[in-house]
């Protein structure tokens, strides 16, 4: 297969539906303290609890032993040297592997999740069946905090309670049973395994070494019969004795597999990867492995993970849920992982919100049935009510001013979405008129002014205001900040992305004509890669080529030159916007931006988008490997802003003329 190397880099995802998931890398080997089996959300989509983190697996011929897996242990050591076998992988409808034993036997490896469960499913099956092949699996538990690590303690207990094939660890107090059900046998052969070593981490500058306990091993006569091992949280789903694991098994891989296929293509269902439960509703999870669900994160990426896919209903949903905890013209940015006090600390979450909405009624105006009126009553209160809340001035300084744009931030506080913070040390204050702020503002008081009066005068001035007041003669462009720390005239002139959203990546195109071709152009000169925009232009003070280091020095240039991929929508759309939507431009604009982004779905997060890059070549991909915003623009692009023209044949034939 691949070389090795290629192999830890490249991840699979198998998400469950309420904010867990199973994961890991094509080579087998854990390089993240998220890589698990069994990852529970206890309280969806948070809470997160890692049960079972790995396994050890062999094969037992008459030719002799054969591992199917590889740890990496502290300093640097790969044992066994399963990884070496793995002749194939592929990712649909699940992750499936394909080993390739030295004496022809081939043994293939399933696993996936069941959407709605804490569960995950596992089988090996003979594909080439020499006369005898034992399977051997030894699980690694832990019980921990998805971020945290687990290091060898008196405390843990392993002994199961045994009834039949299905077995019930309780290794500690207070966190869901594992309930095992197999097809196989069970020997108790309590150990710690200890040093395992996650590469990730370590380039993270984050502690990465954890031992995991080891219950015993199960047995499977492979010339018999498939090896089943289905894992559980016990409390989040049903998984009892009564039903065989190979009855079991064969019921969910129909079920699962019915549901994958419901999806148009790869991309629909990896876009449901990000929607799941919160309380009796859906929310968008941001990111995996270490995201929950962020405002920001939301209302950027409905517009493609639910509206490009057609999946209204669920978009409606999440407006209408998120309505209701509007605060003072705010709506929150984050919910902890645990509890659900909400955060209210982003200027952008609720504008975005109210470009979502506006995105929803206008896709809902072509179709049917998808919202009543009471439903698009409660979306223009919300809007009502942000805009209101913003005018008259709310926290962290947020208020309009008197030329119609949205001032906003106070010392130490980060309000918009280059929100790294160290300690104190917030790396890009932006406290003022931040150039992308003004672009939805003005954006959300035009959306306001469709359905109510009071906000036309406004626009108009903050319009006027924009128009006269950011541009910047002599480089071409638009200044980031205006009025920065609220000091009348004060500019920033740091060139960087957030100007993009002034012609393109929003409703309203706030410049056109000469302007919006010349700021098109240079963020495309001094900003574009294969992977989306920079962060901060290079040869800027402060520009930093790669991201890598410890947490000090990522946050730290997390915003000074780092790829962004999600920002991708808004430039291309720019792009388009400037050079004609014709069809001719869109295939030329697939060409030149989609198609390095189409081809990273094969690298990094399989099927997906990971969520930065380093500023340099060969920016290689960094943070979260599945991204939900990444994703959704890819997905936005593809599906509604690229889609070619539909010209009837009356159309086709006054064209003509």
């Amino acid at each position: 297969m691949e070389n090795f190397d290629e192999m830890k880099q490249q991840e699979w995802l198998e998400p469950d539906g309420l904010g867990g998931f199973a994961s890991g890398t094509v080579a087998g080997i854990r390089t993240r303290r998220y890589h698990a089996l069994l990852l529970a959300a206890t309280e969806p989509p948070a809470g997160r609890l890692v049960l079972v983190n790995g396994l050890d697996a062999s094969v037992e011929t008459a030719n002799g032993g054969f591992a199917l897996s590889s740890q990496l242990y502290a300093p640097d050591v790969v044992h066994p040297d399963g990884a070496r076998r793995i002749a194939e992988f592929s990712r649909e409808p699940w992750p499936k592997w394909l080993f390739a034993l030295e004496d022809g036997t081939k043994i293939e490896q399933e696993i996936f999740t069941v959407h709605g469960a804490a569960l995950v499913a596992l089988s090996w099956r003979l594909v080439g069946a020499p006369e005898r092949a034992t399977l051997t699996v030894r699980p690694f538990f832990s019980g921990r905090d998805y971020h945290s690590l687990h290091h060898e303690n008196p405390a843990f207990r392993f002994m199961p309670d045994i009834e039949d094939n299905r077995a019930v660890w309780r290794p500690y107090e207070g966190i869901p049973s594992i309930v095992v059900l197999h097809n196989g046998i069970y020997r108790h052969a309590p150990d710690w395994y200890r040093n395992f070593l996650y590469e990730q981490e370590r380039e993270r500058g984050l502690d990465c070494s954890e031992d995991l306990a080891a219950p015993g091993t199960f047995a499977f006569d492979l010339s018999v019969d498939e090896a089943v091992i289905i894992l559980a949280a016990e409390g989040f789903t049903d998984v009892s004795a009564r039903k065989s694991a190979g009855e079991l098994l064969a019921d969910l891989r129909a079920t699962e597999s019915a549901r994958r296929k419901s999806f148009g293509a790869p991309l629909d269902r990896a876009a449901d990867t990000y929607l799941v439960k919160r309380g009796n509703g859906k929310t968008v999870v941001a990111g995996y492995p270490w995201f929950t669900d962020w405002g920001r994160d939301t209302f950027i990426s409905l517009r493609g993970l639910c509206m490009a896919t057609g999946r209204l209903e669920e978009a409606r949903d999440i407006l209408l849920e998120w309505s209701g905890v509007v605060s003072e013209g705010m709506l929150p940015n984050r919910f902890p992982d645990h509890g659900n006090r909400p955060e209210y600390n982003s200027v952008d979450a609720s504008l975005w919100y109210v470009i979502a909405a506006h995105d929803l009624l206008a896709t809902t105006k072509r179709s049917t049935g998808k919202i009543t009126q009471s439903q698009k009553a409660a979306l223009h209160e919300a809007i009502d009510a942000i805009l209101t809340g913003d005018s008259r001035g709310t926290r962290y300084g947020i208020h309009m001013d008197e030329d119609g744009l949205l001032a906003a931030g106070v010392s130490g506080v980060q309000l918009t979405w280059m929100d790294a913070k160290i300690g104190d040390w917030v790396v890009t204050p932006r406290v003022g008129k931040p150039v992308e702020i003004q672009a939805l503002w003005l954006n959300a008081l035009w959306i306001g002014s469709q359905f109510s009066e009071a906000w036309k005068e406004p626009l108009a001035r903050g319009l006027e205001s924009f128009r006269r007041r950011f541009w910047n003669g002599e480089q071409a462009c638009l200044y980031d900040v205006i009025d920065v720390d609220h000091q009348a005239g004060k500019l920033d002139a740091s060139f960087r992305p957030n100007q993009i959203f002034a012609a393109g990546g929003l409703p309203l195109q706030i410049l056109d004509g000469e302007r919006a071709e010349k700021i098109v152009d240079a963020v495309e000169k001094r900003l574009w890669t294969p992977l989306g925009l920079r962060s901060l232009a290079p040869g800027a003070a402060g520009y930093a080529p790669h991201y890598r280091g410890g947490p000090r020095e990522r946050d730290a240039v997390y915003h000074q030159g780092t790829v962004w991929p999600w920002l991708t929508g808004a430039f291309v759309e720019a792009w388009l916007r400037v050079h004609g939507a014709t069809d001719a431009a869109k295939q030329e604009a697939r060409t030149r931006f989609l198609s390095p982004l189409q081809e990273h779905l094969n690298h990094a997060g399989l099927g997906h988008v990971s969520e930065i890059a380093d500023a340099e070549p060969p920016h290689t991909p960094r943070g979260c490997p599945f991204q939900a915003w990444s994703l959704a623009e890819l997905l936005r692009l593809d599906r509604l802003v690229l889609a070619p023209s539909k010209i009837t044949p009356a159309a086709q034939r006054r064209a003509a003329r």
